[in-house]
């Protein structure tokens, strides 16, 4: 499934709800979803600086594809990197450097989302397009 594909179904399945409460209770089923970080790689050079919550990180290359795992002490916030990971998981990471994340627009999630919590998701895109370059 292509990056773009992967984003066209979260879009499909958000668009099944019309009350954004519903949206955050879907966000939360998917944190729980989330492929967890081992728990001895919660390390502090994992952790993506700008959230309020704590989220880690951790990236690995398999051949020519990353792969992401990811945990938080945040529910929605897990939700939230959970949607990340299964966007760019699998992927090259030229395709991860340069992803235009269309689905957070389309979904409605940055007009939803507190001020603090707006600045986390960039925090998490910046972190997974920077570890991305690294690996170019």
């Amino acid at each position: 499934m292509t990056l773009e594909e992967k984003q066209q179904d979260i879009i499909d399945e958000f668009s099944i709800f019309d009350d954004w409460m519903d949206k955050y209770e879907y966000i939360i089923e998917l944190g729980k979803d989330l492929p967890k970080i081992e728990e001895s790689k919660k390390t502090e050079d994992r952790l993506i600086e700008g959230c309020q919550s704590r989220v880690w990180l951790d990236t690995e290359i398999e051949g020519d594809k990353m792969r992401f795992t990811a945990d938080s002490d945040a529910i929605i916030t897990k939700g939230i990197i959970g949607l990340l990971v299964r966007v760019f998981d699998n992927e090259a990471p030229k395709t991860v450097a340069t992803a235009d994340l269309r689905f957070i627009t389309e979904i409605g999630l940055h007009e939803h989302l507190s001020p603090t919590r707006s600045n986390g998701l960039a925090s998490m895109i910046k972190k997974m397009k920077i570890n991305a370059l690294k690996s170019v």
